[in-house]
């Protein structure tokens, strides 16, 4: 029986998609529910399973090519194990494997004789001193002899060249300058087009500031085994920035707001999106609701995205919506950076690498863990004064935790 294997239905705001890989071949056998095709969005993958055990009978659309919502992808037989299929070709390859096993021996056999017995001592001395392949250097010698002043005038591969000693001053020689030129995913023409939308569309203005580490992380330190006990999941930095931008978005409601045309939307939830880099690029899910989410509940939550994340299994609900933006290059070393804004919000934190700096307390030189905090938001907006004291909120509850839960 033969089905057609269609393309999955998209979301209101994804248009097409591509054919990213198709993991079956024609004939090949296919169990129910396996994966056979991902189907690429400007969002996120979906895949496409096989609806029962059988084999793809036809391809329609290869890959790289663009599909509609339900298009037809391909053709798949029901029952077929792709077995006659698979036999056929292999007893077809093997004939042709013998009928060329002959041949293949004797122009082996032959190149091993021009590699050794067809060059003398010297020859095959200044071959390996030079780099010079044997197998390429045509013998004028008798009975077409590779002999030493063959080898001289033959053009040593680049690949094989020795590398001059430190005290010579010959010039290495230039390898090839290769290119490579491939389409960009959708994602990260996607993610291209939204950056650059940000740079031109909003009056982005970053802010910075400088928070001491050292009372988070000593709190950290003193419960991180427990914590991990009771709820099951380690204890980060993430979850304390998240639920400190909650208190600090409660107090300056702008920062969590958006523009739609002439009209600000003022969000009463707080939908943290959290920056994550994939393999196949940028991706923000959403901590829905955060202002309800317990530290550990943001750490599972998360851990469990992040998952999803590199294994490019994020739906589209899971990076839906979002009212504020945490980004943390600071895992990657970043220093200091300015964060792209993510539209339609109007704010983004930027986490930092934390280091040990020398910081004057109380008229002397502490050594503290300092990190450097940076709000990029949109001045059409935004306040100069509310994005400084927003930052500032955010730096008195990450160094005094208290606050969290005092809510003060």
């Amino acid at each position: 029986m033969s089905v057609e294997i269609k393309a999955p239905v998209f979301p209101e705001s994804v248009a097409d998609g591509t054919v990213a890989t198709w993991h079956k071949k024609p004939g090949e056998a296919v169990k129910r529910d396996e994966l056979i095709v991902d189907i690429e969005t400007d969002k996120v993958v979906l895949e496409v399973v096989a609806p029962a055990d059988g084999s793809l009978s036809e391809i329609l659309k290869e890959e790289g090519d663009t599909v509609l919502s339900q298009e037809v992808l391909a053709h798949f037989t029901e029952g077929a194990a792709g077995g006659a299929s698979d036999a056929k070709d292999s007893k077809a390859s093997d004939a042709k494997a013998a009928e060329s096993k002959g041949s293949n021996t004797k122009a082996a056999d032959a190149k091993a004789e021009k590699s050794t017995g067809s060059a003398g001592p010297a020859a095959r001395k200044a071959a390996a001193e030079s780099g010079v392949s044997l197998d390429s250097v045509e013998g004028t010698g008798k009975g077409g002899r590779v002999t030493k002043s063959d080898v001289q005038n033959a053009k040593p591969a680049a690949s094989a060249a020795p590398a001059p000693a430190a005290s010579s001053p010959v010039a290495m020689a230039v390898g090839e300058r290769v290119e490579k030129r491939v389409p960009m995913t959708r994602l990260r023409a996607k993610v291209a087009e939204r950056l650059l939308e940000a740079k031109q569309s909003t009056a982005m203005l970053t802010t910075f500031n400088e928070v001491n580490m050292k009372p988070i992380m000593d709190l950290r330190k003193q419960y991180v085994d427990k914590f991990e006990k009771v709820h099951g999941v380690r204890l980060g930095f993430m979850s304390f920035f998240v639920k400190a931008a909650v208190e600090a978005l409660k107090r300056f409601p702008a920062v969590n707001a958006s523009i739609d045309g002439n009209d600000i939307v003022y969000h009463g939830y707080n939908d943290i999106g959290v920056a994550v880099s994939s393999d196949r690029g940028l991706v923000v899910p959403v901590l829905r609701n955060a202002e309800y989410m317990s530290l550990a509940e943001v750490e599972k939550t998360i851990m469990e995205l992040g998952k999803k994340a590199r294994d490019g299994k994020l739906s589209i609900d899971d990076m839906t919506g979002g009212t504020f933006t945490i980004s943390n290059g600071g895992v990657f070393g970043s220093l200091l950076s300015t964060p792209i804004l993510n539209p339609p919000q109007t704010a983004i934190l930027g986490m930092h690498k934390i280091q040990d700096r020398p910081m004057a307390v109380n008229g002397q030189v502490v050594i503290l863990p300092m990190m450097y905090l940076a709000v990029s938001y949109d001045h059409r907006l935004i306040d100069g004064k509310e994005a400084v004291s927003f930052l500032v909120a955010m730096k008195e509850l990450i160094e005094d935790p208290a606050r969290l839960l005092l809510e003060i």
